[in-house]
């Protein structure tokens, strides 16, 4: 019944199914059920042949005319949009939002205009201020859906289009709608700030707790189930700023104040009164635990699972004070409450059938009284009783105590109803605003359908408005739809859908349900049970949707749209009457609880400020006397209230939120789908996708049409005058498919995709029309240039051919006659011409005569006045200019002056240091030199005392060969006796290993034969072990002696080894004087010597190893030839303990090892001996080098201080170039400072006498240095000399030990050292001739500096006032200062004409100068001006951002400059002794040096805020959308039908406008001399806006999360990465900023399937947290392997994760 449409398409269009494709199927627990069909399906088969998911087949029978609906692909599965669905029916929906919700956690979802929200039961991190700025601006298809997208489009619409908006949120009840209306409110507080009254959206938003706190209250269904209905207009502006806000209510259940079903609970207010009972601001109200009221333990739940009701009390106290509603108010509340629950607790004891009474002395009774001030002796009489009044008589009857529970109930439910619409309407009068309302934006939170157990008249009440709701709904959705097709006389199908207007006919037509409830309770004797008579009567039978319980006469059923619903008629009437007894009504009217009296009055005054500007009346309206008859019942209280509601509705714009339980036992993230199901189809959400299906979205008027499709008419077609018949003609001809549009009355109604079809036409037809056109254009141009070609060809030929024709014709009589003509022509011609010239001649001058002389007399007038002219501008303009350039030169002096001679200053004493130091320098090189000298004195001795040691060690050498040769022959005898004990020892080892076996093999035997012998073996192993140890023992002294001979002669050997190296040493130098003869005989001999010795080494070493190899076979054959484990499993403890001591042959093996290896760590401990005593020679070399190089440095150095003399008096003399401009201007000053003059002249022949003296002194010093440096040479030279002969001597020595390796390097370093030696002697001379030039050019720049010291001595400054760094000022001209220095001053001008910080210095001379006069005053008013003007400065430039920058960078200066120089520790720590003496003297500013740090942060936030307004925009554009890698993006369409947008998005950004924007800040700080450190730190703050705002919006939008884009937005990174390196800002830490958005673009291309890749995404994703890791994990597309592009292409797609939120860098 629901699908008809569907199965008629599949009927036509998929009248055969084939095999592998997937279909749904009904199924009784899931609703549907996918299968996938095995076997081809022909037309007319009676089954289809199927297998479901789990494997099972089946043959399901199916009617040829409606076939199962498909499946849609996968790539479809989880769309945002159901109508973007290539299939639309119920299985395709169910499927849809279980994938959503159930595996991509994803609560929200399209349906069209509706918004399907699944509740969740559980807390999301979907809806921080980060989420919503997100959604701020956006269009409502460009973000995956969300609660925020549909208040968006309300806000939007009502700043488009001034029209008022209302957001419907509906559904059942637990569904989710007043979490979701409060979520729309906090929206539009957030979005439309006020900035006059900032508080009004936090008052907005802190009415939503009071309200659930005493309108909500735990059901079965819900535990914070809404039981009343709630309006919320929340008003604007024509700023569209909320102004304020109104609530109406609807229906309070108020006899859930008395009653509750199990497992319920009454209004939260009472349960959180309770829990803080012991308070001690609670104590006067004698509470206890919820347990002991009646009121609050019925349903026998008192406690919600997670819910703190101490805590919530807290909260509501805070709310109540965000309203402006203090303690008073609130205790008086609280009051009225706790009475109630008093109230119930009252016991009403029965006195025989028909009296009850309440005792006095009942506590809760006194109570009640006591707090709300009243008679107790009459509140107990009449709870008891009632007071009937005739026209004769007044009669007072007992009541009995159900009567009296009855009114005591009435009573409490009536006090509960009036303390509610008090705080209601307090709630309004605080959120009430000045002014007047522009538009406003309705939030409609009422009750769902409820379906209970037990029903009684409140759920009638709240099904009867749900009606009304799905009514209007439907109106506005289905009517409207199908009324404007039939307007435009469009055949259209209507669509069978259900309308509920039957139902509510049923409940409020005439003779309806409450009619005929209102009727009864007029009656005095009226009972629910005659009521529900009535109805039977009327309904039974006659209306198909009221039906009478089989198995009951007291109640009735009616059928609603979503569900049937049985209610129980008990208490109908007395709900509907709401009456309480007059006399307990006039007891509380004599209360003295003045909130008591005020509730019960007969006429209270409203005070709601909406009454003059919304026509709507209050919904609960004002009680009327009781002694009134016509006193308003409940039902139509609520029924004229609900129409006005329905009224306000349909006056304004409505925005649907389908709200969806999606089980009953409120799991998290449980999808039921029956449940679902029943609710989709109640809830009109299917219905809304099957019309969008059959509908046509595209509508164009005739002339829109006409306009737009003009090109696409011929000739023929635009001749016609009827434009309607021209369309209509064209899309004949256009479309073929006269389905795909429909032709209306003013529109021309398109299915989708017909307009873009007609689009392709138009832009096809304007591409051919483009190539006709060039094709024209290139065709003219090309035959204009073949013309003129064709043009020039013709002239060549012309010429070409006359010249031909001229050469044949010619011949000499021809020649003749054509000279002779020519020359009788010439004649003539100029004869004629002369006359006619002649003419000419004298008209043209006599006309230029009187045409110069008017020309003449006319400029000499105009020159005349010119000239006067002139002469007045001249004197006008000179005094103008010359007042104007002595202000600005009077101001600039001062400055340039102070500066100036501040300069010369630091100039000159930096030139004296200088000239100190060089002397310093020059008398440590002179020290340097002499040392030198002593060095070198010290060599020459050491060559004489090794002169003498060689004659010493030729001797020596001559008996070092003689004991060489002997100990040869004595080395060589006795390696032939160690050659003889080695074959001993074998033949020794060889029999006692045979000796072995042969035992062993005994020993094995006898164990094997008899173990009775045991113990005789034993004792024969015993023996022969000893013996054999006793023969290992002797031949292991044997060797022990053997080695001891040997070290020994080891001893003997190192002793001669150190003899002859010491003798080789000695024989060093006296080598050098044997003949030449000798020396190859010794160079043989030494040869022989060493082979000798490397023979014996290497014989010992083999002998090592055979001695080692023979030990190793011994050993292995003894572990070959014996089982050890057989034998240790057949001997004893004892056997093992004899051969374990045995095994010391063993050990005295390893005892030679070691002793060899002994041996040979000491030959190399000699050898490290002989390295480190060449190491040490080698160091004294270096040493000497390392001298040498620090000669050279000072030389080096004292070069570097000659030419910064230079430098300081090249700079001296350009700056005295300027002393003759500086005498003009001081003489303009010459009355104001006549007392500076006898101090310039006093001064300026100090300053003479010190520079000529120091000058002077220095040029002698030089001299003497040079004479000395001479000297010095001389003596170098001579040494040199000396040393060339060493030199010699050494190299005719040395020629004979080329192998000896320390001689060789001792060598190579005594040339360095002479090379370096004499270089460094030239050089000295070449600087002394150096020196020499410099002082005569110095001397010539003394001179010349004198001659201008003398012409200067009367004109400059004095000294003293030039040192000081300040500027001189007046109190008066602060104002100026402020105005020229900070208020009008331009950025752009000081930056490109003067330095960036210029105002910074001048303000802190000013400071200076206030601290020099020790003026308290005016140093405070200088500075509170000044902090005044930047202020106003920022102010009146907080949007621009050269502006910020750079008053940002002068503050940051200006700051800093006060920290160093006045009492700042940390910065006066690095300050130089000048410094501190230019420090403030008299005045701590600690104080303004915090006020102006505050401003400086203030600045900053503010230049922060202004770089992230310009940079925002850019960023999603640029780092998403745009495609910086041209042919790899590519979204897939989607079928949502958008919302228009009130933001122009005409401007497109990319990643260079962002890199360019960056550069622009960059350049701007620079130039404005931002510090470094701040303007790293701005850079990483926007890197850091970069990547938060870019990661946001990529979670956020699920077209967004593909492999593709992570590709561009990782290339993005790199362009970033560049510009930091460019800009050289690595130190930034900016690029870390980006490695969140680094790491989840990686995460979007790899792959997610297997456990590897989980941990690989854990490792490399470290900036990620877990849950937003795991928040993408579910989000991963199935594999499909139709969809794969490339193998190298991960086919993964993630929509956004909504756990990543990051606040823009705010926070500094």
């Amino acid at each position: 019944m629901v699908w008809p449409f569907f199965t008629f398409l599949h009927a036509v269009l998929f009248c055969r199914l084939y095999t592998n494709q997937e279909v749904w199927i009904p199924d009784n627990e899931e609703v549907w059920q996918s299968a996938e069909i095995t076997k081809n399906y022909k037309t007319g088969d009676c089954f289809l042949h199927v297998q479901l998911e789990d494997g099972t087949e089946l043959n399901y029978p199916v009617d040829p005319a409606a076939l199962p609906p498909l499946r849609n692909p996968d790539i479809l599965v989880g769309e945002n949009d159901l109508t973007a669905l290539s299939y639309l029916h119920e299985p395709a929906v169910l499927h849809n939002l279980k994938v959503r919700f159930v595996e991509s956690k994803l609560i929200y979802t399209y349906s069209g205009i509706i918004l399907v929200a699944i509740n969740p039961y559980k807390q999301l991190p979907i809806y921080g201020d980060a989420i919503i700025h997100a959604y701020s601006g956006q269009n409502m298809g460009d973000m995956d859906p969300h609660i925020f997208a549909v208040a968006e489009e309300a806000y939007k619409q009502m700043a488009r289009n001034n029209k008022n908006q209302s957001i419907i949120v509906s559904g059942e009840s637990g569904a989710g709608k007043t979490v979701s209306a409060r979520y729309t409110m906090r929206y539009f507080a957030t979005v439309s700030k006020s900035s006059s009254n900032a508080d009004v959206e936090d008052k907005v938003l802190a009415s939503n707790p009071i309200t659930e706190a005493v309108g909500n209250a735990k059901t079965t269904r819900n535990d914070n189930s809404s039981r009343f209905g709630k309006y919320t207009e929340i008003s604007f502006d024509q700023s569209y700023q909320i102004i304020g806000a109104n609530m109406r209510t609807y229906l309070l259940e108020k006899s859930r104040v008395v009653f509750q079903s199990e497992n319920e609970r009454n209004y939260h207010i009472f349960y959180q009164l309770c829990a803080s009972a012991m308070q001690p601001e609670f104590k006067h109200l004698k509470l206890g635990s919820a347990e002991e009221f009646n009121y609050t333990r019925m349903g026998g739940s008192t406690v919600i699972e997670g819910v703190d009701d101490r805590a919530n009390m807290v909260e509501t106290q805070k709310t109540f004070a965000l309203l402006g509603l203090k303690g008073d108010f609130q205790m008086d509340v609280f009051k009225m409450l706790a009475a109630i629950l008093h109230l119930g607790n009252v016991d009403i004891t029965a006195v025989g059938d028909e009296k009850s009474s309440i005792s006095l002395e009942d506590k809760h009774l006194n109570i009640f009284c006591e707090l709300l001030d009243l008679n107790c002796d009459k509140m107990a009489q009449w709870l008891c009783h009632r007071k009937i009044i005739t026209t004769s008589e007044t009669v007072i009857k007992p009541m009995t105590r159900a009567q009296a529970v009855n009114a005591r109930d009435a009573l409490a439910k009536k006090i509960y109803s009036h303390l509610f619409d008090f705080i209601v309407e307090r709630i309004n009068q605080a959120l009430q605003f000045p002014g007047k309302q522009h538009t406003f934006i309705g939030v409609l939170d009422i009750y769902g359908f409820e379906t209970f157990d037990v029903n009684s008249f409140e759920q009638f009440c709240i099904n009867y408005a749900n009606e009304k709701l799905q009514q209007q709904f439907n109106l506005h959705v289905f009517k409207l739809e199908q009324e404007e097709y039939m307007k435009e006389d469009i055949p259209w199908t209507l669509i069978d859908f259900y309308d509920n207007q039957p139902v509510i006919d049923l409940i409020e037509a005439k003779m309806g349900i409450l009619e005929l409830l209102d009727e009864e309770c007029l009656l005095p004797h009226g009972t629910d049970g005659n009521w529900l008579q009535k109805l039977y009567n009327n309904f039974v039978n006659k209306n198909a949707l009221f039906e009478k319980p089989r198995m009951s006469n007291t109640s009735f059923i009616v059928q609603h749209f979503a569900d049937k619903v049985e209610y129980k008629c008990e208490a109908f009437l007395e709900k509907n009457r709401d009456t309480v007894h007059e006399v307990l009504i006039e007891i509380l009217k004599e209360s003295k609880f003045h909130l008591c009296a005020n509730f019960f009055q007969d006429d209270p005054v409203s005070i709601s400020p909406f009454s003059s500007s919304i026509n709507i009346k209050s919904a609960r309206p004002v009680l009327k006397s009781p002694n009134k008859q016509l006193r308003m019942t409940v039902g139509s209280k609520f029924r004229s209230s609900l129409s006005l509601l329905m009224v306000t509705l349909n006056a304004t714009t409505p925005h649907y939120v389908r709200c969806i339980k999606p089980n009953d036992e409120k799991l998290p993230f449980e999808f039921d789908s029956k449940r679902v199901a029943q609710q989709l189809r109640a809830c009109g959400v299917l219905e809304t996708i099957r019309i969008s299906a059959q509908s046509y979205p595209s509508r164009w008027t005739y002339i829109e049409f006409f306009s737009r499709y003009s090109i696409l008419m011929t000739q023929q077609e635009l001749s016609i005058n009827d434009k309607k018949q021209i369309c209509k003609i064209v899309l004949q001809r256009l479309i073929q498919d006269h389905n795909q549009y429909q032709f209306g009355r003013t529109k021309i109604f398109f299915r989708a995709g017909q307009v873009a079809y007609l689009e392709k036409l138009r832009s096809d037809k304007l591409r051919h029309a483009c190539i006709m056109i060039q094709k024209s254009v290139r065709g003219w141009l090309h035959r204009k240039k073949f013309l003129r070609m064709k043009q020039a060809a013709i002239i060549i030929q012309q010429y070409f051919r006359g010249q031909r024709t001229v050469r044949q014709a010619i011949t000499a009589r021809t020649l003749k006659q054509t000279w002779a003509a020519i020359i009788i022509q010439k004649y003539c011609r100029g004869y004629l011409v002369r006359r006619l010239c002649q003419l000419i001649h004298v008209a043209a001058v006599t006309i230029q005569a009187y045409t110069r002389g008017f020309l003449a007399r006319k400029k000499y007038r105009k020159m005349l006045e010119e000239h006067k002219a002139v002469i007045l501008q001249k004197y006008a303009r000179a005094w103008l200019a010359r007042r104007r350039f002595q202000n600005i030169r009077r101001f600039v002096l001062n400055i340039q002056l102070s500066y100036r001679v501040q300069q010369l200053q630091k100039k000159m004493e930096e030139q004296n240091r200088e000239n100190h130091g060089l002397l310093e320098r020059l008398t440590s090189l002179a020290s340097t030199h002499m040392n030198d000298m002593d060095t070198i004195q010290k060599l020459e001795l050491d060559l004489k005392k090794l002169t003498a040691q060689k004659r010493t060690y030729e001797e020596k050498w001559k008996k070092y060969k003689e004991d060489s040769e002997q100990k040869m022959l004595k080395l060589e005898n006795q390696n032939k006796e160690l050659q003889e004990q080695k074959e001993t020892l074998e033949i020794k080892l060889q029999e006692k290993t045979e000796e072995m076996k042969e035992k062993m093999d005994d020993l094995t035997k006898q164990l094997f034969d008899d173990v009775q012998k045991e113990e005789n073996q034993r004792m024969i192993l015993e023996k022969n072990f000893q013996i054999q140890k006793q023969d290992y023992e002797k031949e292991i002294e044997l060797f022990k002696g053997e080695i001891k001979i040997l070290k020994e002669e080891k001893t003997q050997l190192q002793h001669q080894i150190q003899q002859e190296i010491v003798i080789q040493d000695g024989l060093k130098m006296e080598i050098g004087q044997l003949t030449k003869q000798k020396i190859p005989e010794l160079q043989k001999e030494i040869e022989l010597l060493q082979t000798q010795k490397l023979d014996v080494e290497k014989q010992a070493q083999s002998q090592k190893r055979e001695l080692r190899e023979k030990m190793s076979e011994v050993t292995k054959q003894l572990l070959e030839s014996y089982d050890f484990e057989d034998v240790r499993s057949r001997l004893s403890t004892e056997d093992l303990e004899h051969l374990n001591e045995d095994g010391e042959l063993w050990f005295a093996y390893e005892g030679l090892k070691k002793a060899t290896r002994v041996l040979e760590s000491h030959f190399q401990s000699q050898k490290e001996t002989y390295e480190k005593e060449i190491e040490g020679l080698n160091f004294k070399v270096e040493h000497l080098s390392q001298d040498i190089n620090h000669l050279q440095k000072l030389f080096r150095e004292e070069n570097d201080i000659n030419d910064g003399i230079r430098l300081e008096v090249s700079r001296l003399t350009s700056e005295n170039l300027v002393i003759p401009d500086l005498k003009r201007q001081v003489s303009e000053l010459e009355n104001k400072k006549l007392d500076l003059e006898s101090r310039l002249q006093e001064q300026t022949v100090k300053l003479k006498g010190k520079m000529s003296n120091r000058l002077h002194y220095e040029l002698e010093g030089d001299r003497t240095q040079r004479r000395t440096n001479e000297a010095q040479n001389e003596v170098d030279i001579k040494e040199k000399e000396k040393l060339k002969v060493t030199i010699q001597e050494i190299e005719g020595l040395s020629n004979g030990l080329m192998q000896d390796e320390i001689q060789d390097e001792v060598q190579s370093k005594i040339k360095q050292e002479t090379t370096r030696l004499t270089v460094e002697n030239m050089d000295l001379e070449e600087k002394l001739d150096m020196k020499d030039r410099i002082i005569k050019k110095l001397e010539d720049q003394i001179k010349t500096l004198t001659k201008t010291i003398e012409k200067a001595e009367a004109h400059v400054p004095t000294l003293s006032k030039e040192y000081i760094g300040m500027m001189e000022y007046k109190k008066e001209d602060e104002e100026r200062i402020i105005q020229n220095l900070i208020l009008d001053l331009k950025p752009r001008g000081v930056v490109v004409n003067m330095i960036p910080g210029l105002p910074a210095h001048i303000l802190f001379m000013c400071v200076r100068y206030a601290d020099y006069l020790n003026d308290a005053d005016m140093l405070k008013s200088f500075m509170n001006v000044t902090i005044d003007g930047i202020k106003q400065v920022v102010k009146e430039h907080s949007e621009d951002f050269e502006m910020l920058s750079f008053w940002l960078s002068n503050t940051h200066y200006f700051l800093n400059c006060l920290k160093q120089y006045s009492g700042e520790e940390g910065f006066m720590k690095c300050n130089t002794p000048r410094q501190n003496k230019n420090c403030l003297k008299h005045f701590d500013l600690s104080e303004y040096r915090q006020i102006l740090s505050d401003l400086a942060i203030c600045i900053y936030h503010q230049f922060i805020i202004v770089m992230e307004n310009n940079i925002q925009p850019m960023i999603v554009p640029g780092m998403l959308e745009y495609e910086s890698l041209q042919g790899i993006s590519g979204l897939k369409p989607t079928g949502f039908r958008k919302r228009s947008s009130s933001i122009d998005d005409t401007d497109t950004y990319t990643m260079t406008s962002i890199l360019q924007q960056l550069s622009y800040f960059y350049s701007t700080m620079c130039q404005n001399g931002l510090d470094p450190e701040l303007l790293k730190q701005a850079v990483k703050q926007l890197f850091f806006l970069i990547g938060a705002i870019t990661l946001n919006s990529l979670f956020l939008r699920k077209d967004m999360c593909s492999c593709r884009k992570g590709m561009q937005i990782r290339c993005n990174i790199s362009y970033l990465e560049e510009w930091l390196k460019d800009k050289n800002l690595q130190s930034s830490n900016a690029k870390e900023t980006l490695e969140p958005l680094s790491q989840a673009a990686w995460l979007l291309q790899v792959k997610k399937i297997t456990d590897d890749d989980a941990k690989e995404i854990c490792e490399h994703c470290t900036s990620l947290s877990t849950v937003q890791v795991h928040s993408t994990s579910p989000l991963v597309s199935w594999f499909n392997p139709g969809q794969q592009l490339s193998t190298t292409q991960p086919l993964t797609h993630f929509p956004h994760p909504v756990g990543w939120g990051r606040k823009s860098g705010k926070k500094k």
